[in-house]
């Protein structure tokens, strides 16, 4: 059976290291702005390429970030992440065509990104 590889190791692993910088800098009971804030900073000095508040769809929903043309970033800071907010995420990478999102809540006490990688099946139209 062949051991299926991280999609994107190396800028996942950097762009993971920016997240617990960021919760460990401000802690848990920021707002999502606040984080998104720091973390457009920390992505500047560390040089990458991203857009941010990327807006897809028709919809006009927002992506926190997308960085280098590749992973979709999406920052919560709520109690709980919830299934909508893994779909939404997968709608994200469906749009742009993207394999690997990060799901990120920051009011958890330790920091657990979620890696959310792209499915085949189109769920643009599947979840509401």
């Amino acid at each position: 059976m062949e051991t299926e590889k991280l999609i994107y190791p190396e800028l996942s692993y950097k762009i993971t290291g920016l997240l617990f910088e960021v919760h460990n800098e401000i802690g848990r009971y920021g707002r999502e702005k606040q984080y998104c804030d720091l973390l457009a900073k920390k992505f500047d000095i560390a040089k990458l390429n991203y857009v941010r508040e990327l807006t897809v769809g028709n919809t006009g929903n927002r992506i926190d970030f997308f960085i280098g043309g590749k992973i979709v970033i999406e920052a919560k800071a709520k109690d709980l992440v919830t299934r909508e907010d893994y779909f939404q995420t997968q709608r994200y990478l469906q749009v742009l065509n993207a394999r690997l999102g990060i799901l990120v809540n920051f009011h958890q006490v330790y920091l657990h990104p979620k890696r959310v990688v792209k499915i085949e099946k189109d769920v643009r139209n599947t979840f509401h």
